[in-house]
């Protein structure tokens, strides 16, 4: 049973809920004031009854209203984040508490405000937020911050701490969309033509990515058996990742509609039996140091390539030819907007790209949708001959 103390005309209550992840002592405690006109013997009884529900309550898990953020997100992280998150997203996560623990990490769960909440999101969006740049935090990134602290609130609702999520009725600042820079049809065929003196493992990489829209982990994470020369398909099953605990490790594809197959042109399969062929000999020439692991994209030895290096490699192969430098996801966006602007529905583009909604799909890519469907009306005027003010012909 937990400690019981009289103080003046009350009694404080105190129960040890184990330790934190910093090897502190926590303490959860609660004051109890008997009514008036309590016998000593009423009173004694009573308090020891209140300590035992009050120790009972601690023990269920978290119904005690005093227990602090920091010390709840930490339980949080090891109860439901570790064995439900994907591992990029719980390291994120562990990332954000270097941010949010100073801010709310001290306050006590149930006193936290949505004010509060907001006046911590809007302060991410300030100069010198980023404390690298001077800069605010990009919006994403301030987006990741509600969200780590909405995610502890909801689980913390569920576990009978508070009554409800105060981030609900927060407001993240206004996100200013910058136009996402693609590559011009120029600049592609420049690009792909600069492509061919160069090594054939990236020759395919770059042109599968052009073709497939493909994210950098779904690209890595290809394996030979993923390709089907027969039929000229390619699917996605899993991804390659990266973090600093785990290093290079494999993982599912991020949502259960990422897994997705696409029919390439003979001429992508023809460069892709020939890398295969190339690979096969480099398998022949390194002998025991060959590692199998089926992968399309691999180091020397045949282990994973690293999330890195095609990364580093394109912007190395842009400064080289004076193109402009976007980042491996731009080629994403360049597949989609081509698949746009040949007048491709919505839901087959999002099934192409993966994406788990159309309304994904459509987020993301509304400035392309608008302009798709502004040449929808031209094409029809075209068509119908409206531009001009042409007359019917009297007698006609």
């Amino acid at each position: 049973m937990g400690t019981i103390k009289k103080r003046g005309d009350s009694y404080s209550i105190r129960v040890s809920c184990g330790y934190n992840s910093k090897g502190k002592q926590m303490i959860q405690s609660m004051t109890w004031k008997p009514e008036d006109g309590m016998t000593t013997k009423q009173i004694e009884k009573e308090v020891n009854r209140q300590a035992v529900m009050f120790e009972e309550a601690c023990n269920k898990g978290y119904q005690s209203k005093a227990i602090k953020f920091e010390v709840f997100a930490e339980q949080w992280f090891e109860e439901y984040a570790k064995p439900n998150l994907r591992n990029t997203t719980y390291e994120r996560m562990l990332q954000l508490r270097g941010r949010i623990y100073p801010a709310i990490g001290h306050m006590r769960m149930d006193k936290i405000t949505p004010r509060q909440i907001q006046a911590f999101v809007n302060s991410l969006s300030k100069e010198g937020a980023n404390e690298r740049t001077g800069k605010p935090l990009a919006p994403k990134t301030i987006r990741h911050n509600l969200s780590f602290i909405s995610d502890v609130f909801s689980y913390a609702v569920k576990m009978g701490v508070v009554n409800d999520n105060p981030c609900s009725k927060v407001t993240l600042p206004k996100d200013h969309h910058n136009e996402k820079k693609i590559y011009t049809p120029e600049q592609v065929q420049r690009f792909l033509s600069l492509l061919n003196d160069e090594p054939l493992k990236y020759r395919t990489f770059f042109n599968l990515m052009i073709y497939s829209g493909f994210r950098r982990g779904e690209m890595l994470g290809l394996e030979w058996k993923d390709v089907d020369f027969e039929n000229n398909i390619i699917s996605v099953r899993r991804t390659s990742n990266y973090t600093v605990k785990k290093g290079t490790y494999t993982d599912t594809a991020k949502t259960k509609k990422s897994q997705r197959t696409l029919k390439f042109p003979q001429e992508i399969m023809d460069m892709l039996r020939e890398y295969k062929d190339e690979q096969d000999m480099q398998a022949l020439k390194c002998g025991d140091k060959w590692v199998e692991t089926d992968r399309l994209y691999t180091k020397w030895n045949g282990l994973p390539m690293q999330n890195g290096t095609p990364y580093f490699w394109l912007g190395e192969f842009c400064e080289k030819h004076y193109l402009p430098f976007y980042g491996l996801h731009s080629f994403r966006h360049l597949f989609a907007s081509l698949l746009v602007n040949q007048g491709v529905d919505i839901v087959t583009v999002s099934g192409a790209l993966g994406h788990s909604t159309v309304s994904t799909t459509s987020n993301i890519y509304c400035h392309m949708l608008d302009e798709a469907r502004a040449k929808v009306s031209e094409a029809v005027s075209a068509a119908l001959d409206f531009s001009g003010n042409k007359k019917e012909p009297r007698g006609a």
